[in-house]
């Protein structure tokens, strides 16, 4: 299991060691020596667990795919990323946690915020009222 690529459809032999490996990093972290780069890679895929040999040199866009059950091993890498986080209560129940204290925000008084939503409804509805005359002009 590779913990630098969470997706791994395949596994790599590597030519120096004949070991197995999911990426070049695995094989750094346990080797004592260098990768050795070659043109001829061996793979074995994680899904059929069959083994196969592609050419690097004469690689085609088919060749991303498992000669044995179509797996597509060539995919963009998911890369583990660090997150920090907390648990808390829900939400719902507590809102103080998700308010960015750092921003000043202004107490809302009721009263004007029912006198902003009275406006607006009177807007709309003359708005509405023009559409209607609108129409009617149009009959």
């Amino acid at each position: 299991m590779c913990k630098h690529i969470l997706n791994a459809q395949v596994s790599i032999r590597a030519q120096c060691c004949r070991r197995w490996f999911d990426c070049p990093q695995c094989h750094q972290e346990v080797s004592d020596h260098e990768l050795l780069r070659t043109m001829e890679m061996i793979f074995a895929c994680k899904k059929c667990k069959k083994v196969f040999r592609k050419d690097m040199e004469n690689y085609e866009e088919q060749d991303e795919f498992c000669p044995h059950c179509d797996n597509q091993y060539v995919i963009e890498a998911v890369e583990p990323q660090m997150e920090v986080g907390f648990e808390t209560e829900d939400v719902r129940k507590d809102a103080s946690l998700i308010r960015d204290h750092r921003v000043k925000q202004k107490p809302i008084d009721p009263h004007e915020a029912l006198e902003e939503y009275r406006k607006a409804v009177a807007k709309q509805m003359a708005l509405l009222d023009e559409a209607e005359e609108a129409e009617l002009l149009k009959d």
